[in-house]
């Protein structure tokens, strides 16, 4: 079976872990710190600090969380987004509010997401679908006019560019992942990109339960046994045995890139103008794709992926929409059309550095098959 994604790890990652096991301490140490200070480096960031974490889904909970959001405060959000884009939000006491997405792109729609502001409406969270992070300038104008904070869902877009700029580098607070499947991975883990110093002390005081440390006299480690507790915070905390499979894997970044944007421009080549299939508009000179997702038109999409199955090839249908799932099917405050179309049609197919070129022209050839 072609997988529809993978990770791509290598000797690097092994001798990595067996110096951190061999440090005998699994915890957040000086290997996070030095994560986050080649994150910052890497995406070019400024003076907007870094905070990693165990989670993509952390990142987004810390993110809500350091915004003080009263019980009952409304984030909008598309519909279309993995479900931890929701949870995260009501996690912290929030309500989501699901919004359309537009059909050409799949990000969302902020015409929409205007006729559902509220009084109760304090942030927005974006979802970078795909690693697509569409026109942020004019997202976060649009939010500064309203008043919202924005929480960037760019668990898909880490490498990918907007203006000039790395996504992290620029905005309010940015949320990646680096699970096992994304474009570099930790094996788990996330970051939180803050817009100043008070607000990363803030999460990363949160991130291991609250707990404000004394240094050591004579400029040593923190204690591990004096400290105050003085916020409510969670286990979110970074292992250092990830911290040191993430940064081999930064290294490989620029190469994983390439290979990525590779892969889905010969996608695009070999399916651009076919009838049954509608393309998603993509920049792959500044988006680096997580996924490669088409529509499959005229209600033909369980007919290709079963016909791709039989061939070996696995697909994914990312994702279903959030405001159908039983835990927020009331939360809709108008219907959603537009997001209900288009997850009947989105198919992800295989994209991962794992995959060979002939892999990827017998995909093609199978895909071009069943339209035949």
């Amino acid at each position: 079976m072609i997988r529809v994604s993978q990770p791509v790890t290598g000797p690097e990652e092994l001798d990595a872990l067996k110096r951190g096991l061999e440090k005998a301490y699994f915890g957040h140490s000086a290997d996070v710190v030095e994560l986050e200070k080649a994150l910052a480096e890497f995406l070019g960031v400024g003076e907007r600090p870094v905070v990693c974490v165990n989670s993509g889904t952390a990142a987004l909970h810390l993110a809500l969380a350091s915004l003080d959001l009263e019980p009952g405060d409304e984030v909008l959000v598309p519909s279309l987004t993995f479900v931890a884009s929701f949870q995260a939000i009501t996690a912290v006491g929030a309500v989501p509010v699901p919004c359309e997405v537009r059909e050409t792109d799949l990000l969302l729609d902020l015409d929409d997401a205007d006729r559902r502001i509220t009084p109760r409406a304090k942030a927005v969270m974006p979802v970078h679908y795909a690693g697509n992070p569409g026109d942020l300038a004019g997202l976060h104008a649009w939010a500064a006019q309203r008043g919202l904070r924005v929480v960037e869902d760019a668990a898909h877009a880490f490498g990918s560019s907007c203006g000039g700029k790395r996504v992290g580098a620029q905005g309010d607070l940015v949320c990646f992942s680096f699970d096992s499947l994304k474009n570099i991975t930790c094996g788990e883990g996330g970051a939180l990109i803050c817009p100043d110093a008070d607000s990363a002390h803030r999460a990363g005081l949160m991130r291991g339960l609250g707990m404000e440390r004394p240094q050591a006299t004579q400029g040593g480690p923190p204690s591990r046994s004096a400290y105050d507790v003085v916020t409510q915070g969670w286990r979110f905390h970074m292992s250092n045995l990830n911290a040191l499979v993430g940064l081999e894997q930064l290294k490989k970044a620029p190469a994983f890139f390439a290979r990525r944007q590779q892969i889905a421009r010969r996608y695009d080549e070999a399916f651009s103008g076919l009838a049954g299939l509608a393309l998603l508009p993509v920049d792959y000179a500044q988006a680096v794709p997580f996924l490669y997702t088409l529509r499959v038109l005229q209600g033909r999409r369980a007919d290709m992926i079963a016909h791709l199955r039989e061939r070996e090839v696995e697909t994914a249908v990312n994702y279903p929409a959030n405001h159908q799932h039983s835990l927020y099917r009331n939360l809709a405050t108008a219907p959603l059309p537009v997001t209900e179309d288009v997850c009947g049609q989105i198919l992800s197919l295989p994209l991962h550095c794992a995959l060979s070129d002939d892999q990827v022209e017998f995909i093609i050839a199978q895909v071009r098959a069943f339209l035949a």
